[in-house]
């Protein structure tokens, strides 16, 4: 309660953005990918001062709201809610979808989203993953 209240809507705001992704994750990604940005065209890499601060709020942000949630919001979910987070802000994003193996041999599946050269959600163990799609959302 005793954070200021910029803070709290940014909270409340990726609370609502997760429940929205996980919305989107429920719907065939066949009629949704287009809302995700340009497919296959990343987004530069440049980042200024201030949007590398932004970029790290919104990262903690939806990480912390995810944790409370009662529904799954793992790697697509809150790469999803950050993405529109950040569109929302005028910042531009690029959004990976991966796959691997895990440990046991088993193929696996991974979201990612990078803005400017900052990874705001889901780089976790990148190197296992093989890009199978980008999507880049322009400011």
């Amino acid at each position: 309660m005793s954070y200021p209240a910029q803070l709290k809507r940014m909270y409340i705001e990726a609370y609502f953005y997760l429940a929205w992704g996980r919305l989107f994750k429920l719907l065939p990604f066949a009629k949704v990918s287009s809302s995700l940005g340009e497919h296959m065209r990343e987004t530069t890499y440049a980042c200024t001062p201030e949007q590398e601060l932004l970029l790290r709020q919104v990262s903690k942000a939806v990480h912390a709201m995810s944790r409370v949630t009662w529904w799954e919001s793992q790697c697509l979910v809150k790469a999803v809610a950050a993405m529109k987070m950040l569109e929302r802000r005028g910042i531009a994003s690029t959004l990976y979808l991966g796959s691997g193996r895990d440990d046991t041999g088993k193929m696996i599946a991974h979201a990612w989203l990078r803005s400017g050269s900052y990874y705001v959600t889901g780089n976790e163990q990148l190197e296992r993953f093989a890009v199978v799609a980008v999507f880049g959302k322009s400011a």
